[in-house]
């Protein structure tokens, strides 16, 4: 079959940052050794997305259309949505192409499935969740009935969702198939993060009361090899020139040695590189922390969210304060950039926890000030997702209703504190532009 996957906009404006479409690119590579003719197309890329999707569709034809939603929203705190740009992406397909059996999935969807199905009547089907194996399978069973992981589909006027698969074998994963859709446009077009995503493993073991990444890739741990991961690094440095690797795992230092290996086996292969990728604070210690430096880390991303013990209980962290005082005095010690992430008007915020918030990010400063190695703080308030803790909470204490939409960007943002987010950006941001120009602000 002619199969057309789409990468639906995942960014506000042309000027975003682009990310590459490593899903979909994933998933043509299945599709393509299954014996279907395959074809990919990033809307990211043009000033005309919709005029360039008129185009292939017309040209190529395809009997199949699949449509990644990867993001519902442009993130950082906006307002916003990007389900207008994905609906107009599949009315258009089903205007051009009535014939064409269009198909959904990404991240994105697999948020709001059936919400987006009953929304978008001309989606035939939807894949929630990992695609590798229901997807060419749902291909292969179109002429009868059949029950596949994390299908979406359609019985008279209801919307079914059946369980998402989240049991993909890690050992026998598939890299994404580079010649199908070339990176280099997206190292050139990067200006911020000239990077390109690896997997090296899926599922998070954690229970943090905001995040949907278990809902989305189940609590067990699967892991590829550290031969396996080094090895698509290589290829990709040696071949296309790539110097620069973000490990998309939600935490790239869990379980302890995981990391550790990967990085023995890049020293191993005398790979000169740079990658980040988002650290847990209490898996930490000055041995491997030295020795991810030495591997080529070039940016510590936390994210310990809580800015104090009451908020890091209520997030479910499993984390304490002195955790995260003891990463940092770790990370400012190298000569790599930190980055730290943190959520403010965490549910039972007062004045007390403001106050050990501000106290917080002083140390956090003071830590990274003698090598000014502190690359910025970021704070953020909480997207409240469906299926979550803080979705519960926030029910209950009427932050929202029954009737929220939560399609659409919903922060947890109760009064008094409402404004809090704007007041301690301030702050960090003075502390931030004091600290790179040397100017002692106590």
């Amino acid at each position: 079959m002619r199969v057309l996957m789409v990468q639906t906009p995942s960014v506000e404006t042309f000027t975003s940052e682009k990310v590459y479409p490593i899903g979909i690119v994933l998933l043509a590579g299945v599709l393509k050794k299954k014996g279907h003719q395959v074809e990919i197309l990033d809307l990211n890329l043009d000033h005309d997305p919709y005029g360039v999707l008129q185009e292939k569709l017309l040209e190529f034809r395809p009997e199949v259309v699949g449509f990644s939603l990867r993001n519902i929203d442009p993130l950082g705190n906006k307002n916003t949505s990007l389900i207008p740009q994905f609906t107009a992406a599949v009315r258009l397909t089903a205007l051009l192409l009535p014939e064409a059996l269009l198909i959904a999935g990404g991240t994105g969807f697999s948020l709001f499935p059936e919400r987006i199905m009953q929304e978008l009547s001309e989606l035939d089907y939807g894949i929630v969740g990992e695609g590798e194996h229901s997807f060419p399978a749902l291909l292969e069973s179109l002429d009868h009935s059949v029950q596949l992981p994390g299908l979406c589909y359609r019985e008279g006027e209801e919307v079914r969702l059946l369980p998402p698969s989240t049991d993909i074998d890690m050992a026998c994963y598939l890299p994404p198939d580079r010649t199908l859709w070339d990176i280099k446009p997206y190292l050139d077009l990067n200006n911020y993060t000239p990077s390109i995503g690896i997997e090296t493993k899926r599922g998070c073991p954690f229970n943090c009361s905001y995040c949907v990444y278990p809902q989305l890739q189940g609590r067990h741990l699967r892991r590829r090899s550290a031969a396996d991961v080094v090895g698509e690094v290589e290829f990709l440095h040696k071949e296309y020139g790539v110097k620069q690797f973000h490990f998309n795992d939600p935490v790239i230092n869990i379980p302890r040695g995981h990391l550790e290996g990967i990085c023995r086996e890049i020293l191993k292969r005398k790979l000169k590189i740079r990658w980040d990728g988002f650290f847990r604070e209490d898996h930490l210690d000055a041995e491997n922390i030295a020795l991810f430096e030495e591997a080529g880390c070039e940016c510590f991303s936390f994210s310990p969210d809580g800015l104090c013990q009451e908020a890091l209980d209520v997030l479910g962290k499993q984390e304490t304060e002195d955790d995260i005082l003891k990463a940092a005095r770790l990370a400012a010690s190298r000569d790599v950039l930190s980055v730290y992430h943190f959520m403010v008007n965490v549910p039972g915020e007062n004045q007390r926890t403001i106050e050990k918030g501000v106290q917080m990010l002083e140390r956090i400063y003071d830590l990274h000030a003698p090598k000014r190695n502190l690359g910025t703080i970021v704070l953020n308030n909480i997207r409240i997702m469906p299926g979550t803790r803080i979705e519960k909470i926030a029910r209950e204490e009427g932050v929202i209703t029954p009737d929220t939409d939560l399609l659409y960007p919903v922060y947890f943002n109760p009064r008094p504190y409402d404004t809090l987010r704007y007041r301690l950006e301030s702050f960090h941001f003075c502390k931030n532009v004091f600290m790179w120009k040397g100017v002692d602000d106590k």
